[in-house]
């Protein structure tokens, strides 16, 4: 009989975290633990009790050493990182957990570095002809109002967004012609829109982290889950953003376009050392071209809707990493998907 494949997930509390532990547990020849800095995270209480730990914070400078340890003590064999911050940490250190016959679900830290930054991402694929929306990279308040209004704010609306950014954290859609009666009493006060001159007073005389000032895509959005292998996409699943809360999709459908996939394609193309999960976001410009918003590094929360589709996108990667070739995957589109909200209980 052979050993069953054991896995520590990290994010335990991330958005997509509960969807991803059930989707890993569908394999009965996998051992799931769950790990997260939050002795509460939600996903702790969808697994059993004794495969969840506490782990140090990404910043932590004691946090790899740390994971290292916990994962010779459990004989982990794959670490699935769901956080963001973690993935750059546990990038540099790939090699040393290589060393103990660990994998790490992770890209090389180079591509890493240029994926997670929107600035340093669009100037690469300008470089490289590949179409993105008009764009410039701002660090002060001056330069930000100046980019603003050569991108027409006067007549259309204008995106800014730090080009390190943490969920929606940060982004604002600048529309003077905003109905702001409109904002006010039919949208929750979350609302991204917002207008230059309320930006400039929020800034103040502070400094501000570097920007990204881009033209605004008005038409449809996408979200495309791909598994790749060093600029190869291996999967690829489109699915649309019909509802969006807080920067994530509730609900949606998945489709075939040959357009954003050949378009994605080219991207990945031109970013060596991406490894396994990997989530872009595409949006219709107004002259009707689908172009790049933004891409996510690792495994997307609502990637997991794809098991209407009976494709398992976690168990999908696990294998990628241990080198084991999936079934192709055969239906693409034809499913549609809402998300809900869970509970899960314990003792206070």
């Amino acid at each position: 009989m052979k050993n069953k494949l054991r896995v520590l997930m990290t994010g335990a509390g991330a958005p997509g975290g509960p969807g991803i532990i059930q989707a890993l547990k569908k394999d009965k020849n996998l051992i799931l633990f769950i790990a997260d800095a939050n002795p509460n995270a939600s996903g702790r209480y969808l697994s059993n009790e004794t495969t969840f730990y506490k782990i140090p914070k990404a910043e932590d400078s004691n946090y790899t050493k740390f994971l290292l340890s916990l994962c010779i003590e459990l004989k982990i064999d794959i670490i699935l990182p769901l956080v963001t911050k973690e993935l750059f940490e546990l990038s540099i250190q790939k090699q040393e957990f290589l060393k103990k016959n660990i994998k790490i679900i992770v890209s090389d830290k180079e591509a890493l570095f240029l994926v997670n930054n929107k600035c340093y991402l669009y100037k690469h694929l300008k470089e490289n002809k590949i179409e993105i929306p008009k764009f410039f990279t701002v660090n002060n308040k001056l330069e930000l109002e100046k980019a603003v209004i050569k991108l027409n704010y006067d007549q259309v609306p204008v995106v800014i967004k730090p080009c390190t950014g943490n969920g929606s954290r940060g982004i604002r859609i600048l529309d003077k012609k905003a109905d702001r009666f409109d904002l006010l009493f039919n949208h929750k006060p979350n609302s991204i829109f917002s207008t230059l001159e309320e930006v400039l007073h929020s800034i103040g005389d502070k400094d501000i982290p570097n920007i990204l000032v881009s033209e605004y895509l008005p038409g449809d959005e996408f979200t495309i889950d791909t598994i790749v292998n060093d600029s190869c996409i291996i999967d690829c699943l489109i699915r649309t953003r019909t509802i969006i809360n807080n920067g994530i999709s509730t609900a949606g459908s998945f489709i075939d376009n040959d357009e954003i996939y050949n378009y994605i394609k080219k991207i990945v193309s031109k970013i060596p050392g991406l490894y396994g999960p990997i989530g872009f976001q595409v949006k219709k410009s107004a002259e009707n071209k689908f172009l790049l918003l933004e891409s996510n590094p690792r495994l997307q929360g609502t990637s997991v809707a794809a098991l209407g589709l009976n494709v398992n996108l976690p168990l999908r990667a696990v294998n990628q990493v241990l080198g084991i070739k999936s079934e192709k995957i055969s239906k693409h589109s034809g499913v549609s998907f809402t998300r809900y909200y869970q509970e899960a209980f314990y003792d206070g």
